[in-house]
């Protein structure tokens, strides 16, 4: 059996370099991997020990238009229940020694939604196998789908990872755009993007059903808090749909961050229902009423401080800026609105400046994007035929 398993590693190894070093299989064109930067980052910057692979200090990379070679890679990472892994650079020249680990590896399942993996290497591989009609990719992204398919609740929405761990990953996730990324994702299919024109009636038909699952509960889990409804939490309880913590830093709240692609989302809806609409007016009004102005945050050089993680040569402070624009704190307070942080330790603080200097340079407790969401209000009104401006009250 050991004989077997060592000449299919060879022979599986062999046609995978082969793959990855035939000069006739360059390709001529590119597809954007902009969303794939962040798990890079993570691979190349933060040690982690349970990674399946680590970088070598010289690894090198692909460019952008070596399309065969990047699905190549995305086959090799992509675990035998369909998912992937998050945290790699799926541009990286792998050396035979990594290849064959990943090979070893298949059923170490790892797999997750969390840094935008899973549903970026589907669209991917859809796009590649578009472009080049090799097998190969369709079946990767077919397994994929699957994956997604089997990994979402009764109740329309996704854990972190699947299949499921006895940890805060197995709840409803919009965390770093997880849940919204799956969404995109379908919608693209329902919408007959050009890259899935593969997908046969069958699977079309699950996908609308998981789509439209997926909508509803979005729509079951706008935060009511203090007697109106606001905007929505990182995650919550897969049972009972409360804001839950996730990390011991992601305390139960109404999160700007999230909330933002949850309602640029519901905002690109055509002909949006009565229950859409609601959503989208009571989030923008939310979203100007805890508004933050005169505040800007500012970074700095600082004294290096060694950290479980990397080593850090900055620090993190608010400063008074009339000048400002408009900020938000990622979390607000249930139950009071209050600017809410946190630290490692789990305890509810009211100012970045009493978060330990490693998770106050580490997390973006201060963001934009909820601005983008109120430029985006008026012609979303004027496209859909609304009259009532909730900026206006």
């Amino acid at each position: 059996m050991k004989l077997f398993i060592s000449v299919f590693l060879v022979l599986t190894l062999s046609i995978v370099v082969y793959a990855q070093t035939d000069e006739d299989s360059t390709d001529r064109i590119s597809v954007n991997m902009s969303e794939f930067l962040n798990s890079s980052r993570h691979w190349y910057g933060i040690r982690d020990e349970g990674n399946i692979i680590n970088p070598l200090p010289d690894q090198q990379r692909y460019d952008e238009t070596e399309i065969t070679r990047i699905a190549d890679n995305m086959l090799l990472y992509q675990r035998s229940n369909g998912g992937w892994p998050k945290n790699y650079d799926m541009r990286a020249i792998l050396t035979e020694e990594q290849i064959e680990h990943l090979l070893e590896t298949k059923d170490e399942l790892q797999t997750t939604f969390d840094n935008a993996t899973t549903y970026t290497q589907i669209q991917y591989l859809a796009k590649v196998y578009s472009e080049t009609q090799i097998e190969k990719y369709k079946d990767g992204c077919l397994k994929g789908l699957e994956f997604m398919l089997d990994a979402q609740y009764e109740n329309g929405g996704w854990p972190q990872y699947y299949p499921l761990k006895e940890n805060y990953s197995r709840h409803i996730t919009f965390n770093d755009g997880a849940y919204m990324g799956i969404m995109k994702t379908l919608r693209m299919i329902i919408q007959e993007d050009p890259s899935f024109s593969f997908l046969d009636d069958d699977i079309r038909l699950r996908i609308e059903t998981a789509y439209e699952k997926g909508l509803e509960c979005i729509l079951n889990s706008q935060i009511v808090d203090q007697r109106r409804l606001t905007a929505w939490c990182q995650q919550y309880d897969a049972n009972t749909l409360q804001p839950a913590w996730a990390r011991a830093y992601e305390p139960p709240s109404i999160c700007n961050g999230e909330s933002a692609s949850i309602v640029q989302f519901l905002m690109d809806i055509e002909e949006p229902d009565q229950r859409v609409v609601q959503a989208v007016q009571s989030a923008v009004k939310w979203f100007a009423d805890s508004r933050i102005y005169n505040t800007r945050v500012e970074t700095f050089e600082a004294k290096p401080l060694e950290t479980q993680y990397k080593t850090i040569t900055k620090d993190r402070r608010v400063v008074h800026d009339p000048e400002a624009p408009p900020v938000w704190t990622r979390y607000y307070e249930l139950g009071t609105g209050k600017p809410l942080f946190s630290d490692r330790d789990s305890q509810l603080l009211y100012s970045m400046a009493e978060v330990s200097r490693e998770r106050r340079l580490g997390y973006a407790w201060y963001i934009y994007s909820p601005q983008t969401v109120l430029d985006a209000y008026p012609d979303w009104l004027q496209k859909n035929g609304l009259t009532e401006n909730v900026l206006n009250q």
